[in-house]
């Protein structure tokens, strides 16, 4: 792993852990969620170090488009959380923590 590999961002580290939190906290959804607010968080939450990661292995200019999709989807998963908080499937507060 060189200086500059994308494991060492902490953005990207912060995106990752954020996703792993994300996975085993949507595993205790409701069944019928399967396809809807689980599906649409678990692929948010991975998109934003993918994204990431993507972007480290190509150009500059690319880096920086793909670094700029990140904050989309990190507004996208904090509408999802309010909502998931909202319908209860989350602990009072976990949605603002995560």
């Amino acid at each position: 792993m060189s200086a500059t590999d994308y494991r060492d961002l902490i953005d990207w580290k912060k995106a990752f852990e954020l996703a792993v939190e994300i996975y085993r906290e949507t595993a205790k959804y409701p069944v019928e969620e399967k396809f809807g607010l689980k599906s649409q968080l678990r692929r948010g939450s991975v998109s934003v170090p993918s994204n990431i990661a993507e972007g480290e292995g190509r150009n500059s200019k690319e880096f920086l488009r793909c670094l700029s999709i990140a904050p989309g989807s990190l507004n996208e998963l904090e509408i999802q959380l309010l909502m998931s908080d909202a319908l209860g499937y989350l602990r009072p507060g976990q949605a603002l923590s995560l």
